[in-house]
């Protein structure tokens, strides 16, 4: 069986050719151009998917909220402007006459990373990605969970801080405005106008600079915090983090302790791992769209 793996965001398109057992053999980025917005974005993906021939199959994760049952986006926020509303299902199944799933880009990166990567050993965890905001999927019995429709896994808008910094759901103190990286950077920021980004960041707190040691201990404690509450909530076995700060291993450490230190005795066997996958766990997912069981077992009560 011979599967297209599309992973739609705001900075590139990837895509991948790759059989039923994820053995790739074509992998490369491209440049989105998303700011042209979601008509030009969909147009790229079917002139990409063009230059191939003779696949049975197309699996896609996308930014933005997904009906993964209609295979349209439900909404989407201006980093693919004019994309809320797309039937991508119904547009690459039109044009390509093969079956297309379509699935949030979180909740796919949680299916590659069931059924190729740190998640392969677990029937039941939480995937967690650390970036801009704090994206999440949930997996149970080895089925990805959706919800009533489509939204489970958001966990980047849990509250942690009641009366808190406004956040762009319009709510206040939601996780994602003290445990993204986007909140990291802020408060870095204060101290050094040049640590604009997360491995800047990191590499001045490892090489020791006490300026950056509250800014990051902090941040570290906001991370915790979050994974503690989910972690009492789900029971899960293991916790997968990604995004590209997670690649640190000092980082998933210290998270590891600090959830350790504050944890229920009784929740202590928790796993924390960090996600293996790297910037094919979207396409790998969207290939798992297709596996036995993973189209139509999606959970939706």
């Amino acid at each position: 069986m011979k599967l297209v793996g599309v992973d739609i965001g705001g900075t590139s398109i990837k895509l991948c050719i790759s059989n039923e057992k994820g053995a790739i053999e074509f992998f490369e980025e491209y440049d989105s151009e998303s700011k042209k917005g979601g008509k030009y974005v969909v147009e790229k993906v079917i002139r990409i998917i063009s230059e191939f021939s003779d696949f049975d199959a197309i699996g896609v994760s996308t930014a933005g909220q997904v009906d993964n049952l209609k295979g349209e986006i439900t909404y989407a926020n201006q980093n693919i402007p004019n994309y809320t509303g797309t039937k991508l299902k119904y547009i690459l199944e039109s044009r390509f006459d093969v079956p297309v799933e379509v699935e949030n880009d979180v909740n796919a990166a949680a299916l590659g990373e069931k059924n190729f990567g740190s998640g392969k050993d677990f029937t039941n965890f939480l995937c967690l990605t650390y970036g801009t905001g704090v994206g999440g999927a949930i997996v149970l019995d080895s089925n990805l969970y959706n919800g009533t429709n489509g939204l489970a896994g958001e966990f980047g808008h849990i509250i942690t801080h009641p009366s808190g910094l406004p956040c762009v759901c319009g709510g206040n103190g939601c996780y994602e405005m003290y445990g993204s990286v986007t909140a990291l950077v802020k408060k870095s920021i204060e101290v050094n106008e040049l640590y604009s980004n997360g491995r800047i960041i990191i590499d001045n707190y490892n090489q020791g600079n006490r300026m950056l040691d509250k800014v990051v201990n902090d941040w570290i404690d906001e991370i915790a915090i979050g994974l503690i509450s989910l972690i009492h909530v789900f029971n899960p076995q293991a916790i997968i983090i990604g995004g590209g700060i997670m690649e640190r291993e000092e980082i998933v450490r210290m998270i590891n302790t600090r959830v350790k230190q504050r944890i229920m005795g009784s929740f202590s066997k928790i796993k924390i791992v960090k996600a293996s996958l790297g910037n094919k766990a979207g396409v790998m997912g969207a290939i798992s769209l297709h596996l036995s069981g993973q189209a139509e077992g999606v959970r939706n009560d």
